[in-house]
């Protein structure tokens, strides 16, 4: 029986950025979805066709913070785990069941943060 990798929706303003954090959650074999600003994220979570099991967002995006998306999203998929990426990790208050990972991270720190957010398969 063959395990479908889950997908994580990256949601980050930096191009450069977003396709390290793409190419890294790839090699760790998860499906990447990617968004460059909070109303591309919006859309996707929109979708509910579109399976996602957890967003990754920057916390200052142009159009809108990440806790302001990370509201809306909730909004929308109340039990979707979300992971903020932050410059300044230890000055960010994140809502309950939400989580912080400090930039620059390693990728096994991302790894073991990711499938630790991630519920079993």
């Amino acid at each position: 029986m063959s395990v479908t990798a889950s997908t994580i929706l990256v949601v980050e303003d930096d191009a450069i950025v977003r396709m390290l954090i793409v190419d890294v959650l790839e090699e760790l074999e998860f499906n990447v979805l990617e968004a460059g600003d909070a109303e591309e994220a919006l859309a996707l979570v929109r979708n509910t066709d579109q399976v996602i099991d957890l967003m990754m967002t920057d916390v200052g995006l142009p159009d809108m913070d990440g806790k302001q998306l990370a509201t809306k999203v909730r909004e929308l998929r109340a039990d979707l785990p979300i992971l903020f990426a932050s410059g300044y990790a230890e000055n960010i208050d994140v809502p309950t069941g939400m989580h912080v990972i400090a930039k620059p991270f390693s990728i096994d720190q991302l790894r073991d943060k990711v499938k630790s957010m991630l519920p079993a398969r």
